[in-house]
């Protein structure tokens, strides 16, 4: 579904990210790992487009998409959820959620929205609120329901538990849960990594921008230096 080659992202002269490489097959939920400032967060934005990458490919479902310009990323199926959540606090739950199918039939965007409302209920018995009402934890359900709504083939999802309290981290892992259930292929950062390597099928560790181990994310767990380094204690 993805193919990372050798991928190096830059902020003026300052490169964040250097020649890393990586897969995410198709059905899966690949999840990166590692330290503030591991280059994770700019990873997934050289993805979606939102950052240029200086150097190296990026192919979506064997396509070369690296020039391709953020909104047309879109439109081929790849989605991201920002870190932050980044909901439109002005504007009620059901708008954020129509905004997020804002380049397909107005038809198909309402039926998706009712069934964003069936997946997640809160959503459904807020739809009228403006969103930046909600709880952090409603607030990130109503950006993923969002990013649903553009039917991605692929989901970047930043930091979905970042700030949120515990029994809104558990129902944010029971959605990744049943999306991966239903076959949607996502790629997770997520500063808990107990969590997503829990949820995932496979794992990459970042250090400094660069690559330093991969695996799959049931070996990593039981890995001595991973849980020094990222997990702090063991499992």
């Amino acid at each position: 579904m993805l193919e990372i080659v050798e991928l190096t992202v830059a902020y003026g002269p300052l490169e964040v990210v250097r020649r890393v490489s990586f897969q995410v097959k198709k059905g899966t939920v690949v999840t990166l790992i590692g330290p503030n400032g591991a280059g994770k967060t700019s990873i997934l934005n050289a993805v979606s487009g939102v950052v240029p990458a200086r150097r190296g490919r990026i192919l979506f479902d064997g396509r070369d998409i690296t020039r391709l310009p953020a909104h047309r990323r879109v439109s081929e199926g790849l989605v991201q959820v920002p870190e932050g959540r980044q909901v439109l606090a002005g504007m009620t739950v059901r708008e954020n959620l129509e905004l997020g199918g804002y380049r397909r039939p107005i038809r198909e965007v309402m039926q998706d929205v009712v069934r964003m409302e069936e997946r997640f209920p809160i959503l459904g018995e807020r739809r009228q609120m403006m969103a930046g009402s909600l709880s952090g934890g409603e607030q990130q359900l109503l950006a993923i329901a969002r990013g649903m709504m553009a039917r991605p083939k692929l989901l970047l999802l930043d930091e979905p538990s970042l700030g949120l309290a515990p029994k809104m981290v558990q129902a944010v892992f029971e959605t990744i849960a049943q999306l991966k259930a239903e076959g949607l292929t996502i790629l997770l950062v997520e500063q808990n990594a107990h969590l997503a390597l829990a949820s995932s099928s496979h794992a990459y560790v970042l250090e400094s921008g660069k690559m330093v181990m991969d695996g799959p994310a049931q070996t990593l767990r039981s890995e001595a230096a991973i849980i020094s380094a990222y997990l702090g204690q063991a499992i």
